[in-house]
């Protein structure tokens, strides 16, 4: 499939409110890509506003938000990295965080990076990276069971929390699409509803998950088919 037919049946099997976005980190910005002149409070800002249009983001416009300069990976000044210490040390004092965590907060590893492409999967110019999705409960259920970590036999699925952006890290290093609850910053930031979650999925598996999806939609349909009788019998 196209990355238009993509984000279309993706939209329609999990019944998405939001579009699908997609991101890469470059080493340039690519010909053809507006760069945004956007002053924004964090890097998952850049999320809400990829529903909007393509558009480039350098390194340092995601620099007001020092974790997730961190977390994207990119290589910080001096001045960022004292931001980053200084908002570590609030959330340790605040007891949001502990100390012993920093350092195993995962990174995407971008430090050479110029930048992010950020925007609507159906209009991306590039293959992704990542594929960003904001999920309720149920869309959640199906996302679980079409990535197999609902199957008893396999590794139990994770679902990460604050930052709510190390979604992204992880799904890119492990090669599977990976759920975030969130965290308040991301929650603040982008405004997203309190009943959603972040999906992950790695631009690579984004075809092989949403046939994935298909099979688990159809065989959600035959149960609840079959769940609705028997409830039926009941009434």
């Amino acid at each position: 499939m196209s990355r238009p037919e993509l984000a279309t049946t993706l939209t329609a099997l999990l019944e998405l409110t939001q579009p699908p976005v997609a991101l890469s980190v470059v080493d340039a910005k690519p010909d053809g890509v507006t760069a945004t002149e956007r002053v924004v409070p964090s890097s998952c800002t850049f999320w809400r506003e990829a529903e909007k249009g393509v558009f480039f983001a350098s390194a340092e416009q995601h620099f007001n938000c020092p974790v997730g300069s961190h977390v994207m990976g990119f290589e910080m000044p001096q001045n960022v990295q004292e931001m980053l210490g200084g908002l570590v040390q609030s959330m340790c004092d605040a007891q949001y965080l502990e100390m012993a965590e920093v350092a195993m907060i995962p990174s995407l590893g971008a430090a050479s990076a110029a930048g992010i492409v950020y925007g609507p999967l159906s209009e991306f110019p590039l293959e992704p990276d990542i594929v960003l999705l904001w999920l309720t409960a149920s869309q959640t259920m199906l996302v679980n069971e079409a990535t197999g970590t609902a199957n008893w036999t396999k590794e139990p699925a994770t679902v990460s929390g604050r930052p709510g952006c190390t979604a992204l890290p992880l799904a890119h290093a492990s090669g599977e699409p990976k759920v975030s609850v969130g965290c308040i910053g991301m929650r603040t930031f982008t405004g997203v509803g309190d009943d959603r979650m972040l999906a992950a999925v790695p631009g690579a598996k984004l075809a092989e998950f949403t046939s994935a999806l298909q099979a688990t939609v159809e065989s959600n349909k035959a149960m609840k088919a079959f769940y609705e009788g028997h409830k039926a019998q009941f009434v």
